[in-house]
């Protein structure tokens, strides 16, 4: 079974950063891409961000491009997200996922850590 556990959440002024890790358990780690996602109050979750399994391409909402940066590393079993210049509209709880090789559907997720960004 494969658990994925979030941290790195908090509460910080518009234009400061944050860095999410997803720590996943297993030795299969490096064989899937990971992605990131985010829900808000009151909407949907939606795609933030995505890495391949080799760290070689990534992915990002347009939302979040040019501040954002996902990377891994496979020999700790981490994913990460660097969220820089920060807006209050980044406030939502942030989850990681596993990608199945099989469905390119998200088949593992975290159980999420909030995130809130003060004006």
């Amino acid at each position: 079974q494969v658990q994925l556990v979030e941290s790195g959440g908090g509460l910080v002024q518009a234009g400061g950063s944050l860095r999410l890790s997803c720590a996943a358990s297993g030795r299969t780690f490096s064989s899937y891409a990971m992605g990131w996602f985010r829900q808000a109050p009151g909407k949907e979750r939606e795609f933030v961000a995505r890495i391949s399994w080799s760290g070689g391409s990534t992915y990002y909402a347009d939302s979040v491009k040019g501040r954002f940066t996902i990377s891994r590393d496979n020999a700790k079993n981490t994913v990460y997200l660097q969220m820089n210049s920060l807006k209050p509209e980044d406030t939502a709880v942030y989850y990681c996922a596993r990608r199945s090789v099989v469905t390119n559907m998200y088949d593992y997720w975290g159980q999420g850590t909030q995130v809130t960004v003060s004006s």
